[in-house]
């Protein structure tokens, strides 16, 4: 019997290209200028096709951690702090408009309403993430809400999913980890969890599969998955 779900949320609950593109554009226009050189340099390091404004299977902007993002941009910005670049980065995440990869009200609570306890884990910063399903209108259907600043480290490591069960009082065993990513399913297996991967962010079916209990075209069929599972 599955009696909980954790989301990713950047590619999972929310469609990642028609989400983040804008933002990486902006951010990488805002930190370098007019210096097309320096931009095409700091594009091809974030993996983000700029004259198609979808990033690449493998882009680091699809799993890591804010921390690690600035890393690697900060190669490309010999003069800029990194504590203020993780400021901007941060302030400009919380008002990306989310592109919901399915209607996120009416699924969560169709999930809820099975009697499913729900959680999000993300390599985001906890606080946009809570702006965002906020901003969803969804904040409040969730039990437990990390980010890798919370206190369990990030994906692919197992810590939030852990804290996950550590805070609702669930096994790992009867509890399923939901993503776009390796690094989501990854951290699934580590957890001891079932994982379902799904192709709303860049990585292919093919990468997931190797990795996923199941993959989905999106979280929207997770409902009718479920229902088949516990009839078994």
């Amino acid at each position: 019997m599955i009696k909980g779900l954790v989301f990713d949320k950047d590619g999972t609950l929310f469609d990642f290209n028609a989400t983040w593109a804008a933002w990486t554009r902006g951010m990488i226009a805002s930190e370098v200028k007019h210096d097309q050189g320096r931009i095409d340099a700091l594009a091809n390091a974030l993996g983000f096709d700029l004259e198609g404004g979808v990033f690449w299977p493998g882009s680091i902007v699809i799993a890591e951690t804010v921390d690690v993002i600035a890393d690697v941009m900060l190669e490309h910005l010999p003069d800029v702090r990194k504590p203020d670049l993780i400021d901007r980065m941060r302030n400009e995440a919380k008002k990306v408009p989310q592109v919901q990869a399915a209607p996120l009200w009416p699924l969560l609570h169709e999930i809820k309403e099975m009697g499913i306890v729900i959680g999000v884990a993300t390599n985001d910063a906890e606080d946009p993430a809570r702006a965002h399903l906020a901003a969803a209108d969804v904040l409040d259907l969730f039990d437990f809400v990390a980010g890798y600043d919370s206190g369990y480290g990030g994906k692919p490591e197992p810590g939030q999913l852990l804290g996950f069960c550590a805070n609702t009082g669930l096994a790992p065993a009867d509890c399923i980890m939901v993503g776009d990513s390796t690094h989501d399913l990854d951290a699934g297996r580590a957890a001891g969890m079932r994982t379902i991967g799904v192709l709303t962010g860049p990585a292919p079916a093919s990468e997931l599969r190797p990795l996923a209990d199941v993959v989905l075209a999106s979280i929207a069929d997770i409902p009718a998955w479920i229902a088949r599972q516990n009839r078994s």
